[in-house]
């Protein structure tokens, strides 16, 4: 449902001068681009060596976010804004290279619900022992390893230094790629409620953050199933929310600030606002049919008016002048009726100076 794409980091995990793991980079990325672009996946590579991460030295505990460093802050960065992770790595002497541990000891919320697969080479393990030992520290940090995962025997994969052609590795490339976007996609709802700027929603599991114009599909879907009943109540179907086409809700979420209410990848509900002036809009507040009447639309509304800025005089809102129960959650909200226009009644809550 989502429009973003999903980023995906390739991780190049060696450090040593001379490696191969740029070279194997280049064949994974090379190999699996033009499928990334069918599955909507942005392919971001990253050599950890040119990160200039230092051996941890962050006082605070990752799981604080207190980052006191600016390569901390850098690298929190680049791995919040990641969906999923390929990790091409050498073994070194059974295990995982130091560098890549060290990136993983760096942070912790950062890495959470998101999958990483792993291209790993070698000689006579082809890499295989550093896959499994890594394994063990990603599912700590809540990463989530894919089984499927290419492995390559340096002395076949290679010839002067280059990738020697292989259509069955390529193969298995692509494989690796369909199966990481297809668990990066299952694993969006558990992403969302572990980043910055998540509220606990009402209900047992369910979060809420900020809409952005990548929710337009689950937002118009809301609304087309929300304002049917306000269409028959009033007697009219001319209301914009079930006629605003996907561009017209993307380009309104970009305007709004617009909370939405979820739970395991549903949208429940939501409601806008918007600073003008001396006054805080509200509007499109719904909430899914449902799931009505279990105060999730009270909840939803006081979230927007715990954003009314300490200078603001009022908040205004509007509803179906024949939508009672609208009127009656607003009206034991302690807003007042201003006037009327065009079918609709307009409320007004005065803000404590």
């Amino acid at each position: 449902m989502s429009t973003r794409l999903l980023r995906v980091l390739v991780l190049v995990c060696t450090t040593r001068p001379g490696a191969l793991g740029p070279t194997v980079a280049e064949w994974l990325i090379d190999t699996i681009t033009a499928r990334a672009a069918e599955l909507g996946a942005e392919l971001v590579p990253v050599a950890l060596g040119d990160l200039n991460l230092p051996f941890l030295d962050e006082e605070e505990h990752p799981s604080s976010g207190v980052y006191r460093h600016e390569h901390t802050r850098r690298w929190s960065e680049i791995v919040d804004a990641a969906d999923g992770f390929l990790a091409v790595t050498p073994e070194y002497n059974y295990g995982m290279p130091a560098a890549l541990k060290n990136a993983l000891d760096y942070l912790s919320r950062e890495w959470a619900w998101k999958p990483i697969g792993f291209v790993s080479y070698g000689n006579t393990s082809a890499g295989t022992r550093s896959v499994q030992h890594a394994k063990q520290v990603v599912t700590t940090l809540r990463l989530v390893p894919l089984g499927a995962t290419v492995s390559l025997r340096i002395g076949e994969a290679t010839e002067d230094g280059r990738m020697r052609p292989d259509p069955a590795r390529d193969a298995a490339g692509v494989a690796l790629l369909d199966e990481l976007v297809r668990v990066a996609n299952a694993l969006r709802p558990m992403r969302d409620r572990v980043r910055a700027g998540t509220l606990t929603g009402p209900l047992p599991g369910s979060y809420a953050r900020r809409l952005t114009p990548d929710d337009a599909p689950d937002v118009t879907v809301l609304q087309r199933c929300c304002w049917v009943d306000e269409a028959v109540v009033n007697d009219t179907m001319d209301l914009p929310a079930l006629r605003e086409s996907l561009d017209e809700v993307r380009e309104w979420l970009n305007t709004w600030d617009t909370t939405g209410l979820w739970l395991d990848g549903r949208l429940l509900g939501m409601v806008r606002t918007r600073q003008v002036e001396a006054d805080l809009h509200v509007g499109r507040l719904a909430v899914v049919p449902d799931l009505r009447g279990r105060g999730l639309g009270r909840w939803l509304l006081r979230t927007a008016e715990a954003a009314a800025e300490p200078d603001r005089r009022r908040i205004l809102l509007s509803t179906g002048a024949k939508s009672v129960r609208n009127i009656d959650l607003y009206r034991a909200e302690g807003y007042r009726p201003i006037g009327a226009s065009d079918g609709a009644v307009h409320l007004a809550k005065e803000l404590p100076r």
